[in-house]
């Protein structure tokens, strides 16, 4: 079997798609009989170890993001490859050339709905943009052979929309490189932070839809004896005596160090399609105090951290103080790492992928084969 992956998605600091779609073809790359190939924005036509770049415009002001402007090139590419089945990683251009593409081959395609894209546009155009990009959404998932959603929020969701052939497609986490045992006593000595400060931590990017002002208010209410740590682009520079700022793009073995060293992770997103960095700071063996909004309430599952209302930096801090002073902190640590193991292996993850795509291909031929059968007969 030979899987297309297309996206724009993908750049030196890219998050959550980048992050699936390298440990996706790590793995897929280890198994007899199948074949990747991952087509992605670069600065001009260049193929190297299955990934191939299709020229794009630079996105100005988006740390190394491309932008397509014209699906001919990337449909062109797609076709020339010839794969078996097509996953398409974003709404945009390389989607709907993806949608050409599979036309033109006969083959399934497969649109994962990484980014909930109303949400995203009208927090930066306005309300008022909602039902327009719903109904674009609606008019180029519906055209997918399978739609996948990266949890059940999502994908009940698209199916609000009207979107049939819609799936849970839960996302994995690198087990090893996220472990409690990246936990660096002398990380917290940087920060100055004495054996009995709780240690804090939030990574992503500085984004509106993160909600840091909330947190920021929430270690404020917390005060002396909790210290709340950044890590990410584009985070705040006024903040409260007991907050520190990674302000940059961090590898991800630093951020797995990081979470492995911290006691919690504070997540106040409200529309979080996954949440993926919960999931990493559980597989470091911390629990999760997270707003209960979006993926986020699903992926922290009762023992593994605790839940507050969105929006209150008020109910945060009391499920921080709840969780260090009623639960075994230590211990919801040890269990988020088990469920981890248990839920998002990416071996577990793969799997899952493979039963899709196995289901539609054979689904095309054999539908291949009964027209050839009505056509001889």
């Amino acid at each position: 079997m030979h899987i297309a992956d297309v996206t724009m998605f993908y750049a030196p600091a890219s998050g959550g798609v980048r992050t699936y779609l390298d440990a996706k073809h790590r793995r897929l790359a280890k198994l007899p009989g199948v074949t990747c190939s991952l087509l992605i924005p670069g600065s001009q036509l260049f193929t190297h170890n299955g990934i191939h770049e299709v020229p794009s415009p630079p996105l100005p002001f988006s740390q190394g993001y491309r932008f397509p402007l014209r699906r001919r090139g990337w449909e062109r590419e797609l076709v020339r490859l010839s794969p078996d089945i097509i996953e398409a990683g974003d709404p945009y251009v390389t989607g709907w050339a993806a949608l050409r593409a599979g036309r033109k081959l006969d083959i399934p395609v497969v649109g994962f709905y990484h980014s909930d894209l109303p949400r995203l546009i009208s927090n930066r155009l306005g309300k008022g943009t909602d039902k327009l990009i719903e109904r674009y959404v609606y008019q180029l998932y519906r055209r997918f052979d399978q739609v996948l959603a990266p949890s059940r929020v999502m994908a009940e969701r698209l199916t609000r929309l009207g979107i049939e052939r819609v799936a849970i497609q839960p996302l994995g986490v690198d087990l090893e490189t996220f472990h409690p045992s990246r936990r660096n006593v002398a990380l917290r000595e940087r920060l100055n932070l004495d054996e009995t400060t709780k240690l804090l931590i939030f990574v992503g990017r500085g984004s509106r839809e993160k909600n840091l002002h909330d947190l920021l208010k929430t270690a404020q209410l917390l005060g002396k004896g909790y210290h709340l740590l950044l890590v990410g682009p584009s985070m705040p520079s006024q903040v409260p005596d007991n907050v520190s700022v990674i302000d940059r793009y961090t590898p991800t073995e630093e951020v797995a160090s990081w979470l492995a060293s911290s006691d919690a992770l504070v997540h106040a997103g409200t529309q979080e399609t996954f949440g993926l960095v919960a999931l990493e700071a559980m597989a470091s063996g911390i629990p999760v105090v997270a707003a209960r909004a979006g993926a986020l309430a699903e992926n922290v599952p009762l023992g593994c951290g605790l839940l507050s209302e969105p929006h209150s930096p008020a109910d945060m801090a009391r499920a921080v103080k709840e969780l260090f002073a009623n639960h075994d902190a230590s211990q919801a640590g040890r269990r988020a790492r088990r469920y981890v193991e248990r839920n998002h292996d990416w071996d577990v993850v793969i799997d899952g992928l493979l039963s899709h795509y196995r289901r539609l291909t054979s689904a095309t031929e054999g539908a291949g084969e009964a027209q050839q059968g009505s056509q001889h007969g």
